[in-house]
C-alpha cells in the first residue's frame, strides 16, 4: 500500500507541476496580451496626436497664414505707420517750434504759490 500511496503522491506532484506550468504559462501569455494592448493604444494614441498636429497646421495656415505671411503683414504695418507717424510731424513741426519758442521768449516772472505773502516785504 506504501507503494500505491507513494505512487499517488508522485501523481499529485506531477500534477501539481504540471498545473503551475500551466499557471505560469496563462500569466506570461496574459502578459504578452497586455504588452500587446499598450503598444497598439500607444500606436492608436501617436496617429490621433499625428492627425490632430495636422489638422491644426492646416486651420493654422488656412486662418493665420504662414509665419512668412505675419512677418510681411507686420512688416508692411509698420512702414505704414512710420510714414503716418513723418507726415504728421512734417505737418505740426513748424507750428510746434515756433510755440516752444514763443515760449521761451516770454517770460512773465511770477512769484510761486508757495511763496508766502508775509516774505514778500
Amino acid at each position: 500500500m506504501s507503494s500505491h500511496q507513494s505512487q499517488g503522491v508522485q501523481q499529485l506532484l506531477a500534477a501539481e507541476k504540471k498545473a503551475a506550468e500551466k499557471v505560469s504559462e496563462a500569466r506570461k501569455r496574459k502578459a504578452r496580451r497586455l504588452k500587446q494592448a499598450k503598444d497598439e493604444a500607444q500606436q492608436e494614441i501617436e496617429k490621433f496626436r499625428h492627425e490632430r498636429e495636422q489638422t491644426y497646421k492646416e486651420y493654422e495656415a488656412r486662418h493665420l497664414g504662414t509665419q512668412d505671411d505675419l512677418a510681411s503683414r507686420i512688416k508692411v504695418d509698420t512702414v505704414h505707420k512710420k510714414a503716418e507717424q513723418n507726415q504728421m510731424v512734417k505737418a505740426s513741426k513748424d507750428k510746434v517750434v515756433a510755440r516752444i519758442l514763443q515760449m521761451v521768449q516770454d517770460v512773465k516772472p511770477q512769484l510761486h504759490i508757495n511763496v508766502r505773502q508775509s516774505d514778500k516785504a
